[in-house]
């Protein structure tokens, strides 16, 4: 496993101590799994990730793709259109595919999405024509909420605002995942991925990335798994390790 660079005042001895709980944790659990998590105020970051580090992202690739049709918009000086918002609004809250597949392929698909993404350095993401199967690591979904979400980053405040409205809002059934660690009076902005995968036997992968804020806390977080038996024990995966490692980085 590969850790992250040592930042802020988490220091080194921490580091160690919760790349060993963590990989503990992971031993008792099916599938395989890998963390990564940006605490911007205290400069932390940590990443814990298997070799090789790539995952499927199913619906969590939608937060690139809303990424990237807001850069679109803003690439030709105006707002994003009714219907975009439309499509946007039902791909983020109801994580609906159709209305993904629609603002994907007027990005330019695969090839468009890709040059895109790897063009503001999240080059470690490659895009699928079936989106779902669009591969990743869990840094790499961290650099595109930062993008999305950071007032130094790409998105005007107006987009910013919109995107995080889309992803507190999302449907109770899909509110689980990273904010599992959230406390009381933080602000959860989610998006979740799950689907059985058929060349893994149907075992599921089951992602949540997402940002949990307040006046006092701003954490960005990405959980990725997969080869889990069914989506309830990837649910449980991603929320106990965001947990762990949540608590680990506020101490």
């Amino acid at each position: 496993m590969a850790e992250g660079a040592s930042e802020g005042a988490f220091c080194p001895a921490d580091r160690l101590t919760l790349t060993r709980e963590v990989a503990a944790y992971l031993r008792t659990r099916p599938g395989r799994a890998a963390v990564a998590v940006h605490d911007r105020l205290a400069g932390t970051r940590f990443t814990v990730e298997p070799a090789p580090g790539m995952f499927r992202l199913a619906s969590v690739a939608k937060v690139g793709i809303l990424l990237g049709t807001l850069l679109n918009a803003q690439s030709g000086r105006r707002e994003p259109t009714p219907a975009e918002r439309v499509r946007a609004e039902a791909m983020m809250r109801r994580s609906d595919n159709a209305a993904a597949q629609e603002l994907a392929v007027e990005l330019g698909g695969s090839a468009g999405l890709t040059r895109l993404l790897h063009g503001l350095g999240v080059d470690q993401t490659w895009p699928a024509p079936a989106w779902g199967t669009t591969r990743s690591c869990p840094a790499d979904q961290l650099k595109v909420l930062d993008l999305l979400t950071s007032p130094t980053g790409p998105v005007t405040a107006g987009n910013r605002a919109y995107a995080h409205t889309l992803m507190t809002s999302v449907e109770p059934s899909q509110a689980w995942g990273v904010g599992a660690a959230a406390r009381p009076g933080e602000q959860v902005a989610i998006k979740n991925g799950w689907m059985p995968v058929g060349d893994h036997g149907g075992r599921w992968v089951v992602n949540s990335v997402g940002r949990l804020s307040s006046g006092r806390s701003d954490l960005l977080i990405a959980v990725l798994t997969e080869h889990n038996p069914d989506m309830e024990t990837g649910v449980e995966t991603t929320e106990e390790l965001a947990g762990l490692v949540i608590s680990a980085i506020r101490r």
